[in-house]
């Protein structure tokens, strides 16, 4: 790399906040910011002068097209990623309790997991609801759920994320309506909304309107979080699924970009200058368990998404061009048996995460494969976060792997493959990326290839030829069984039904059918359907009530069995 790029890095780290420390070993050897093919590079040494030359223009320097080292110039000394602990179930009142205890514990970000009747659509007395109300995840029919969730929690302040697709919208205008029914402003809130919901027709299987009219969905609140909302994260694209449902390293890295693509498509038909919404995009990948295939893939990620945005969508910004991503680690590498042995594969995998660079991390829990974490595993889990950011010295250099023989070449292999099921989504498009998972989705090549992929897997599980510990490998210790489980009680989906009955005797109903009757309306033109949304959900209209008058207008989905 040239000395400009050597002068705009330097200028680049000393216009960032520095964690206090002395940045040091533990044996007090002092550690420089960065290294390159010849050493430590100086950030305080004359323009010229220091070690750094000969970096590869694929690698580059951190902060600088293209981010292969990361988007931050001086990554974790500055500033830790945001420890976002996933957390919800049964009422809205049970979770903000669990907010409140990780935020106590030194969580920095609040993560929704939205139970399957709400990730349904569906309210909670609904009859399919039955069984299922709280179970995974917290409940939600109405804006008096939304304040029950973050009662106490400044929304200003707090960053939040949620974990919903198919009524991404509604629970959107939700969260804003209660927020400022509270007194907080829309510009002022942040946080992330998942909203990605081709991968659900690809991977996870929650949807209820067809494709393209989800991804109008999408496109609207891209635009009005734009408009409105600059601290928001209108859709984080979720990787994280796709290599859950079975795919492997290589799909979910092609599959998520491809999806980001398709998403910034539809914003651009929109209008929507590419420069106005891409930098407030985000991505959502698993950490897996093989650890260094894990690190390439999100230098690769990074690497692509800045010369595709660049490129291809003529990107100027170059906010526009840095991919900036939460990391989950692998809820499917998980065991039910011995179970403890999850938290040194749990925090092998966040490792990996913070060495790929990422911007905020959830760890899972010892007990996630048996039910939902209890309150101590779920503390350890944040705390191993905190041992990796405190105890163990990788965040005081920026990319430490960064220049790796293995790990470069497993990079740009990683980024090789993935540039060929590239080329079969534009060309399947007709050179759009949209298009192309449109008639993908609809042809059953995601499903498959994603369901040949978990089958292998599966098969070299079965066979012993890929070991996992305490299943096909030491099962010494699988009689013993002492954890204690979190269960959640009937009782509770009991109080959730009584409780969204209450609210529809207590609002005004005339008031619900205007609105809906507007909501419908506005749904069969190509307005945008945000600002009714939330004149909807002010009304007390249900979660229920909402999506099944978006559905008269905008039909179900049905897929179609493939063999």
């Amino acid at each position: 790399m040239s000395d400009e790029s050597r002068r705009r890095w330097r200028e680049a780290y000393g216009r960032s906040p520095l964690r206090e420390s002395e940045f040091t070993t533990m044996s007090g050897l002092p550690l420089a910011p960065l290294y390159g093919p010849e050493g430590a590079v100086d950030p305080d040494a004359p323009d010229g002068e220091g070690a750094g030359d000969g970096v590869p223009e694929r690698i580059g320097w951190p902060g600088q097209y293209p981010y292969t080292r990361g988007v931050h110039a001086s990554m974790y000394r500055s500033r830790l990623w945001t420890m976002r602990m996933f957390a919800g179930y049964g009422t809205a009142l049970e979770t903000n309790r669990r907010f409140h205890e990780l935020l106590a514990a030194g969580g920095g970000g609040l993560s929704t997991a939205f139970d399957m009747p709400t990730l349904m659509g569906l309210d909670s007395d609904d009859v399919m609801a039955l069984g299922e109300v709280g179970r995974c995840g917290v409940a939600i029919d109405t804006i008096e759920d939304m304040a029950d969730l973050y009662a106490g929690i400044d929304l200003e302040k707090v960053t939040t994320s949620m974990t919903i697709n198919a009524p991404a919208a509604v629970i959107m205008a939700m969260f804003i309506a209660n927020a400022e029914e509270h007194g907080a402003h829309r510009s002022r809130l942040g946080g992330t909304l998942q909203n990605d919901i081709l991968k659900e027709y690809q991977a996870q299987k929650e949807w209820v309107f067809p494709p393209r009219q989800s991804v109008r969905l999408v496109a609207d609140t891209i635009e009005f979080a734009t408009a409105e909302m600059p601290r928001w994260n209108s859709v984080s694209i979720s990787g994280y699924h796709i290599r859950e449902a079975g795919s492997t390293a290589v799909q979910e890295l092609a599959f998520t970009l491809a999806n980001g693509f398709a998403y910034v498509e539809a914003a651009r038909r929109r209008g929507v200058d590419v420069d106005d919404f891409a930098p407030r995009l985000s991505f959502f990948f698993n950490a897996h368990i093989d650890f260094f295939e894990e690190i390439a893939k999100y230098r690769a990620a990074r690497r692509i998404w800045a010369r595709w945005m660049r490129e291809r969508y003529g990107a100027r910004d170059p906010r526009s061009t840095m991919m900036r991503f939460h990391t989950q680690t692998a809820g499917v590498s998980l065991t039910a048996q011995q179970p403890e042995v999850n938290i040194a594969r749990t925090a092998i995998e966040a490792l990996a995460g913070v060495l790929g660079g990422t911007q905020s991390l959830h760890t899972n829990s010892m007990d996630e494969a048996l039910a939902l974490p209890t309150e101590k595993a779920a503390r350890i889990a944040l705390r191993t976060q905190q041992v990796i950011a405190h105890e163990t010295g990788v965040t005081d250099v920026v990319d430490p792997l960064g220049g790796s023989w293995f790990l470069e070449e497993l990079t740009d292999r990683m980024e090789d493959e993935a540039e060929k099921l590239f080329a079969h989504i534009d060309r399947a498009g007709g050179g759009s990326m949209l298009e192309g998972a449109f008639h993908l989705i609809e042809e059953g090549w995601y499903q498959g290839a994603i369901a040949d992929s978990a089958y292998d897997f599966e098969k070299r599980i079965n066979e012993g030829s890929r070991v996992v510990v305490s299943v096909n490998r030491y099962p010494e210790g699988n009689e013993d069984d002492q954890l204690e489980l979190l269960r959640i009680s009937s009782e509770e989906e009991k109080l959730q039904t009584k409780r969204v009955q209450q609210v529809r005797a207590d609002r005004d109903s005339a008031a619900v059918e205007d609105a809906l009757g507007n909501l419908r309306r506005v749904a069969a033109t190509e307005t945008n359907l945000m600002p009714s949304l939330l004149d909807t959900v002010r009304t007390r209209a249900t979660v229920g009530e909402i999506m099944n008058t978006l559905a008269e207008v905008l039909g179900r989905y049905r897929e179609t069995p493939f063999i």
